[in-house]
């Protein structure tokens, strides 16, 4: 790997714990930052896409009106990197203490990231999340794990 793929793949993984931390600090301006305006998400809840930041961000402040405290992790996080795009992958999972007083430790998702650097910093294009489902009862598997 050359040295700007190495600087680049430092770059992409700072901004996937700036958003964690992001998440964990309920930060809606801190996590904008890190999408591009025009941020295609095929997210968990409908509709099937959400487009632009505001889309994108309406998601986050979904999550923090109902959880008093937030975490978020990432695991086995996989990047490709090339000079001006990079896809991710991984497991993600939210979790953390709703505001009725309940802890609940979340569940595993599938992810994947959409990267472009068109002014020179990393910005997320593009994200994917999904939850499996078995295919007899059509109903989503939310007890597996990496």
């Amino acid at each position: 790997m050359d040295m700007q793929r190495e600087a680049d793949g430092t770059a992409i993984r700072g901004l996937f714990g700036s958003i964690v931390e992001g998440l964990r600090a309920k930060d809606l301006d801190a996590i904008g930052r890190l999408y591009a305006e025009d941020v295609v998400s095929f997210d968990v809840e409908p509709p099937l896409q959400h487009v632009g930041i505001d889309a994108k961000l309406k998601n986050w402040a979904n999550v923090f009106a109902v959880f008093a405290e937030v975490d978020y992790e990432l695991r086995d996080l996989r990047l490709t990197v090339d000079e001006s795009i990079a896809f991710a992958h991984g497991f993600g999972r939210l979790s953390g203490k709703l505001k009725n007083g309940a802890v609940t430790e979340g569940m595993w998702v599938r992810a994947t990231f959409c990267l472009a650097k068109p002014a020179g910093e990393w910005r997320i294009v593009h994200d994917q999340v999904s939850v499996p489902f078995d295919i007899a009862t059509g109903k989503g598997v939310a007890d597996l794990e990496p």
